[in-house]
This record gives C-alpha cells, sequence and structure tokens, in this order.
C-alpha cells in the first residue's frame, strides 16, 4: 500500500511545461511541479544581477532543465523573433507563471495547447494590478487570497481556474501575510492547477467587472503617510507597504521609512512629526502614532534615508552606543563572518568594514542565508533576520554580533503585574522562543480572564518576580491552598523524580545465536527523538506541563509547549525560571494561542517527531490525524474519562463516603480521573446518598434535593447556592465564574449522564444489587473511556478480583487521586495511550536503536 501511494503521482496524467517567471515563490512551484512528476521543458527567467543567478534559475540548472534568461521578450512593442523561436523550440504544454515580471507577448501566450496560467495575489477582480497584496492591507480588507488565472489579452482578466482565501487579522503586514497564506498556499494551489488542466478537469470561469478595481504601483514618490486620518487608516497604510518602498514621513525635518504596525501603547518620550495632529511618543515598545480620531498606533521599525534602520524605541538613542573593542577570539569570529559575506556577495571583490550588505545587491533570501550561516559558524548566537536589517554595514553587523556574543543586547522583559494574595505577582506574557520573550509575528494578543472575579490581567507593566501557586489560582480559578500544594508541590515532585533519571538512561547488550560465526556483538541506545510538542489542557496548568516536559527534557528532547489558552501565565514563568536554572536558548520553548491555530501547526510541522496531548478526546482524534498525515509523529494522547467507582456493602462508609466526594469534587470536579459514574451496593445506598448530602459534624441540607422519580435522575444541589442552574457566579462572590456542587441519584446505564464526562462537580450515583459483582463490572466497563476506576471493599480477594478487570489505565483500591511521580499514569481505550510520570513516561521521548557489531 505504501509503494502505491507513493507512486499514485507518477500514473496521473502529466504535461509538458514551460515555466515563466522569477524569485523563490517560482523556484518552489518549478520544484513541486518536477516532483508530481510534471516535465519542465524550459524555464524562462530574468538575467542574473550583479553576477547572481535568480533563485528559480539557480535550482533549474542544477536539476539540468533548459534555462532561458531573456532581458526582454520585445522591443518596441514588437515580439523578438529569435527569443520566440527560442521559446517555441522547447515545445511545452502549458506555460506556468507563478510570479512574472517582464510583458510576455500574446504569441508566447497562446501559444502552448493548454495556453497559459498565472498566479495573482488577490481574490479577483478585486485589486487588479502588481500592488495587489499592498491594497489589501491599504484599503483595509477583512480578507485577502490569491487567484489562479487563464491569461488573456487583458490586465489580470482572464477566465479564473482557481481562488483560495483567506482572513486578515489586524497586524498582518505585506510579509506576514505573504508567509503565513499567499506563498504556501499559492505553490500547492499552482500544482493543483496544472493536474487539474492536465486531467481536463480545469473550469474557465468569467470574471465579472461587478466590484473590480485596479490600483497602480506603490513608489517612494506617491507612499508619504497622511497622518490626518484616523489610526486605523495610517495602520492600514503601513502595514500595506513594503519595506521598499516604505511608507514615509518626515521626522525633525529628516525623511524616516516606517513600518511594522501594532502592539500595545505604553508611556514615552515626546516626538513631532510632520502633518501628525499630535506630538508622537518614543517608548521602550517602538514609535506611538495619534490618528485625528485620537487613537493610536505602534510603528516598531524606522529606516533612515540613507538606508539605515533601527528599532523605533532607540530614536533618541541610535548613535549614541560606543564602539566595542573585539578579543582575539572575537577577531577571528570577525574574519569567519568577513569570508561568510565574501560567499553570499560574490561580486564584491573586497568586503571592507563600509561595505553594505543591500547596496552590495543582497536581496531577502540572502539575508537568510547569512543568517544561518553565521549561527552554524558560532554556535549560541542568537541572531534575528531583523538583525541584518538593523545593521546592514559589516562594520555595524560586526559590532552588533559581538554585543550579542556577549549577552549585551537584553532588552527589558515585559511583564504584567497584579497585587493578589498580599504580594505583587509579575508575569510574563509574550511568547517563549529560543529563550527569549517574543511578541507574535502578526503582534496579536487576546485576553486571560481571572475566573474568581472575571477581571482581565493588566499586560503592560515592566517589572517581575514570582509566586507560582498565585499565578496559577489566579489565572485558572484553583483554591490558592490546592494550587500550592498540588500545582506546584506535585510539579515540583515531578521535575526532581525525572532529574534523577537523566544520566540513568541506557539501552542492553543482547544475545543473538543465530549469527554464524558467532563473533556478533549486539545493543540497543536509547536516543532522543528530537523537538517535541506538548500540548496540555487548563485545569492543571503547571502540573501537566511538569509531567510532560520533565521526562520530555530528562530524554534530551527539546519541546515546543503551547499551553490551554485561556491559561498561560504559570507556563510562560515556567520559561522564565527555565533560563534562570540554566537552561539553554530554545530548549523551551512556549507558544500560547488558541488550538485551532498553534495546536494544529504543531501537529503538522514536519520538523516536530513528537507530540504530546492532554484533553478531550475529539481533538485527540484530529491530533493523532494530522501528526499521522503530516510526517507519522510519534503521538501519547491523555484523553477524557468516565471513571467507575464500585462501593461495596463491606466498605469502611466514613472513607467511601469522604473519598467518594473527593473522588468527584477534587479540584472543583476539573479532573481527568474524576469518578464520572458511581456505583453503590443497594443496601447501602440511601446511607451513602445521605452522608453526601449531609456529611456528619455539618448542617443539613448542604445539598438541597431536587427532582427525582421513576424515569428521572435524582438532583441534589447546595441551598445556599443561586437558583439559576448550571454555569454562574458564586453566591459568595461578586462576580467570576462557578458551577455548584450538583449530586444525581437514580441514574440509569442509557442515560446521557451516565456516558458522557461531566467534567465539573457533578456526581453521579447509580445503585446495583448486593453481590452482583460480575453485573456491576460489566457495567463499569460499558463505555469507551478507560482512563481510571476505583473500589471499595475491606475484602481483598474482591479487591484484586475486581481491580483485574476493571478495563482502564489505573485502579485504586480503598482510595482515590492517589497519583505519584514514579507511578505511571495513562488511559486505555479512547482515553488515550501512552504514559506520564514513572519510567514508563521516558519511553515516550526516546527512540531505541539496535547496533550489531562483528568482531
Amino acid at each position: 500500500m505504501f509503494c502505491l501511494l507513493s507512486l499514485q503521482h507518477y500514473y496521473q496524467n502529466k504535461l509538458k511545461l514551460a515555466i515563466i517567471g522569477q524569485s523563490q515563490f517560482g523556484q518552489e512551484v518549478y520544484s513541486s511541479l518536477r516532483k508530481q512528476g510534471h516535465r519542465v521543458v524550459g524555464v524562462f527567467t530574468v538575467p542574473d544581477k550583479d553576477g547572481k543567478a535568480d533563485p528559480l534559475a539557480v535550482v533549474a540548472e542544477k536539476d539540468g532543465t533548459p534555462v532561458f534568461k531573456f532581458p526582454r521578450w520585445r522591443v518596441k512593442g514588437k515580439p523578438i523573433p529569435e527569443v520566440v523561436e527560442a521559446y517555441k523550440a522547447v515545445g511545452a504544454e502549458l506555460n506556468v507563471m507563478p510570479f512574472c515580471s517582464q510583458f510576455i507577448p500574446m504569441n508566447i501566450i497562446d501559444n502552448p495547447r493548454h495556453g497559459s496560467i498565472i498566479y495573482h495575489p488577490s481574490i479577483l477582480p478585486l485589486h487588479r494590478g502588481a500592488s495587489a497584496i499592498n491594497w489589501t492591507l491599504i484599503q483595509g480588507d477583512r480578507k485577502a487570497g490569491f487567484t489562479v488565472f487563464w491569461a488573456d489579452d487583458g490586465l489580470d482578466t482572464g477566465p479564473i481556474l482557481l481562488q483560495r482565501e483567506c482572513a486578515v487579522e489586524p497586524n498582518d503586514t505585506v510579509d506576514t501575510l505573504y508567509n503565513r497564506f499567499l506563498f504556501p498556499e499559492g505553490i500547492k494551489a499552482m500544482v493543483e492547477s496544472v493536474q487539474l488542466i492536465a486531467d481536463g478537469k480545469a473550469p474557465r470561469v468569467p470574471q465579472t467587472e461587478e466590484g473590480a478595481s485596479y490600483e497602480g504601483i506603490q513608489k517612494k514618490s506617491n507612499s508619504k503617510v497622511n497622518l490626518a486620518q484616523p489610526a486605523e487608516a495610517i495602520h492600514n497604510w503601513i502595514r500595506g507597504h513594503d519595506k521598499v518602498p516604505g511608507a514615509w514621513t518626515v521626522i525633525g525635518g529628516q525623511v524616516r521609512l516606517l513600518e511594522l504596525a501594532g502592539g500595545s501603547v505604553p508611556t514615552g518620550q515626546p516626538l513631532e512629526i510632520d502633518g501628525a495632529s499630535q506630538p508622537g511618543l518614543v517608548t521602550n515598545n517602538g514609535l506611538v502614532l495619534y490618528g485625528t480620531d485620537g487613537k493610536a498606533l505602534l510603528v516598531r521599525s524606522l529606516q533612515f534615508e540613507d538606508g539605515k534602520m533601527i528599532h523605533a524605541s532607540k530614536y533618541f538613542s541610535s548613535g549614541d552606543s560606543a564602539s566595542v573593542e573585539l578579543t582575539d577570539d572575537e577577531k577571528k569570529m570577525e574574519e569567519e563572518i568577513r569570508n561568510i559575506w565574501k560567499g553570499i556577495l560574490s561580486n564584491v571583490l573586497v568586503i571592507e568594514d563600509t561595505t553594505d550588505f543591500f547596496k552590495s545587491g543582497a536581496a531577502s533570501m540572502d539575508v537568510v542565508r547569512l543568517v544561518e550561516e553565521v549561527k552554524q559558524k558560532c554556535e549560541g548566537v542568537q541572531l534575528q533576520n531583523e538583525d541584518v536589517y538593523m545593521a546592514s554595514t559589516f562594520q555595524d553587523f560586526i559590532q552588533m554580533f559581538v554585543r550579542k556574543l556577549r549577552g549585551e543586547d537584553q532588552e527589558e522583559e515585559l511583564v504584567a503585574t497584579k497585587e493578589v494574595n498580599n504580594m505583587t505577582v509579575k508575569m510574563p506574557h509574550q511568547c517563549f522562543i529560543n529563550g527569549k520573550f517574543e511578541d507574535a509575528e502578526n503582534g496579536k494578543t487576546y485576553e486571560t480572564i481571572n475566573p474568581t472575579d472575571g477581571s482581565v490581567s493588566d499586560l503592560y507593566e515592566h517589572e517581575h518576580q514570582e509566586e507560582l501557586a498565585t499565578i496559577e489560582s489566579i489565572d485558572s480559578g484553583a483554591v490558592y491552598t490546592l494550587a500550592l500544594k498540588t500545582h506546584v508541590g506535585m510539579s515540583i515532585q515531578t521535575f526532581r523524580y525525572f532529574a534523577g533519571w537523566c544520566d540513568k538512561i541506557q539501552g542492553k547488550t543482547i544475545p543473538i545465536n543465530q549469527a554464524r560465526p558467532n563473533r556478533n556483538l549486539t545493543f540497543t541506545r536509547k536516543e532522543p527523538l528530537g523537538v517535541c510538542a506538548i500540548v496540555i489542557p487548563w485545569n492543571y496548568p503547571l502540573m501537566m506541563l511538569a509531567w510532560k516536559s520533565a521526562a520530555c527534557l530528562a530524554a534530551g528532547n527539546t519541546l515546543v509547549l503551547k499551553p490551554a489558552q485561556v491559561t498561560p501565565l504559570t507556563a510562560l514563568k515556567f520559561a522564565e525560571l527555565s533560563v534562570k536554572a540554566g537552561i539553554p536558548r530554545g530548549v523551551v520553548n512556549i507558544l500560547p494561542g488558541s488550538g485551532g491555530m498553534v495546536g494544529q501547526r504543531l501537529s503538522d510541522h514536519p520538523d516536530i517527531r513528537k507530540l504530546g496531548f492532554t484533553g478531550s478526546t475529539p481533538i485527540g482524534k484530529q491530533i493523532m490525524k494530522s501528526c499521522a498525515l503530516s510526517n507519522l509523529k510519534k503521538v501519547s494522547l491523555e484523553l477524557g474519562g468516565k471513571s467507575p467507582l464500585i462501593i461495596f456493602s463491606d466498605c469502611d462508609m466514613d472513607k467511601a463516603v469522604r473519598m467518594g466526594m473527593s473522588s468527584v469534587y477534587f479540584n472543583k470536579g476539573e479532573n481527568c480521573i474524576a469518578a464520572g459514574r458511581l456505583f453503590v451496593e443497594e443496601s447501602i445506598h440511601d446511607e451513602f446518598i445521605s452522608r453526601v448530602v449531609s456529611p456528619p459534624g455539618q448542617a443539613a441540607g448542604v445539598l438541597r434535593r431536587g427532582r427525582e422519580g421513576r424515569g428521572h435522575a435524582g438532583v441534589w444541589r447546595p441551598t445556599a447556592s443561586l437558583s439559576a442552574p448550571g454555569l454562574r457566579p458564586h453566591a459568595s462572590v461578586p462576580s467570576g465564574y462557578f458551577m455548584e456542587p450538583t449530586l444525581f441519584t437514580d441514574v440509569e446505564d442509557h442515560m446521557f449522564l451516565a456516558k458522557e464526562e461531566s467534567f465539573g462537580p457533578i456526581m453521579v450515583v447509580s445503585k446495583f444489587p448486593d453481590g452482583d459483582v460480575d453485573g456491576v463490572l460489566r457495567r463499569a466497563n460499558d463505555t469507551e473511556y478507560g482512563l481510571a476506576s476505583g473500589v471499595f471493599t475491606r475484602d481483598i480477594n474482591k479487591a484484586m478480583y475486581v481491580s483485574e478487570r476493571l478495563d482502564a489505565g489505573t485502579v485504586f483500591v480503598n482510595t482515590y487521586n492517589k497519583t505519584d511521580v514514579a507511578s505511571p499514569f495513562g488511559g486505555f481505550k479512547q482515553s488515550g495511550f501512552g504514559k506520564d510520570l514513572g519510567e514508563d513516561a521516558l519511553m515516550e521521548y526516546l527512540k531505541t536503536k539496535a547496533v550489531t557489531v562483528e568482531y
């Protein structure tokens, strides 16, 4: 089956293609089409610039594909005969034009049997013209997208073959929109379009003129920012321009270029700006601009007219840095980096201190290459693409590099502060990537709610301190004492336990007897998987982090962890503490955000080799599917449960009542192994219910009795609670989100309540006939879940009989919720597979290699 699938594309219809275009996008389309079995008979691209070939030409020439580099296709409006003749000689059946800056004559467009298709980065007929992405953002469109259309003699007017669209995020720029959607999905769409044509299934939908628009090319002369308009319009204008030409205005009598808008508005130093309704503010986050509506926007970067770029926050101090004197070792690194520059800027004979990377002909792909080669040569330095733009001359680049190497470039950490629990709690709130707290690429943030009072944490102060239990309490709603003892306490125990395993991970020596002559040694090695992703829930934010991360790190992996969207704060605090503990940069990375976006991206990512997930069964199934389709990631899943607790008449009643209540109501019922259904032997059923409703030593009526009757479950709720059922503010708290503890009796097996996980303070009780051990076991196992279970009885033989037959990953006997860091934890059936905790958890993050040696 695998061979058939892998060879499937060879049995599809294939075409002879001419690729007309340029750029990295053109190169990716070219490579993808060849992988699909299509034959590229010719690549027609632009001439070399400053001695450097276009990326499409570079790859095609390596493949041995004929490459033509015509400077033009026509002169004075007429096709050049020898160019046309060279093109026709390749015999293409279809022209594919992923990105083309040249004007192609119509006798070339119409020459192939199937004609020509073109990629255009807008939802045609909207935004025809060469600056389509820019105008999508400038005009504040809520949707962006691209069109693959059949070329005709008009300007982006040909019939539509295929279209795709995406949402525009509030802080999208040309770069983020292109990199997130237009580039990767555009490549797939071009390949899909060619196959549709090959199969004779490609549509030709005429474009309507309704809603059509055409906008001109953006140049420096028409890119000045009009600051006399609302903030959103200014924001859209800035983000809708590329770095070149860039939106610009006049500051202090000089022209500056602005880019990368979006963010928050702290206090700062005033700055007069030409045409602005009020002065801007230079802040620690960047330059704040105000629109005529009084609203603000944030500019991250400024570029001087001479090309030098700085972070906007450094405007008043951009020239204050003293030159760093290099040590002998740093001078050796300088020469190694000079050689890297020389290899990239092949047209430059000598790399001098004043050599400018971009003025020497470097493009964006060269930036990526420079950053990666420097990082490989100088391991440990944290270098980003933006650093090259900020230090474009060789001398400035070396100064920046050395400061980073020495750790002198540390920026002030952004944290949230909150006065709570008689202390000032300070919490990081950004993504934690490669050892640094970073804003999301598009600047997007979301609110995290304190369940105790419904308030939103303030996320824009500049200090930090710690108290994990308090953060856990205000982030997840956990009772503070429980957070201190269990959420934080067990997390500490987990890291200490797995720290002890770090130097005890070992393979085995295996006798092998079949090979002759028998002079062989076979042994196994336990090796890390590599990059592991961890996705955790909101009920025990820190503890779930510890359960998975400690084993992952002890096994020698790096991790990318996504906390629950509503409870990210302790994970970010953990990231801060990991740096202080000396964990190397890049080993721990924290990505807050939604499961639909961040979780899905982790499931799909080709470089991630393992994903550990705790959450619901439906989401677990989706993750497993995505991990299989992407790169067959190793997966461990701890999913939903409906754990049965069987209470026999010979139990210790006091203990059974106490532990039975704890099995349900512990951590507000937000507990994956909570006893989802209690089976109580008939002879003690009424007494058990009575003692749960009115525990000894407490006033009667702690739970009030609700409806009951034939065919219905009886309902008990607290008499002191509010009258509205379900999720509500707690009676003793002005606002917040709590559900009252509830008891259902006489629950029958067919009821929804008996089958589905509650994940809240809901006790579900059913009775079973005296002595019917096997009958109650059948009922307890009649579920697709198998996470945990329990039994209360003084009869040890009965306890062992029942524990052997309960189909669950954990069985508690005369106790409940007693997990330990040394004991494996995980479920059966649709409660998942794989283990957290104990030695078994290490195996989830290791791979076994067998080595056989002949001696």
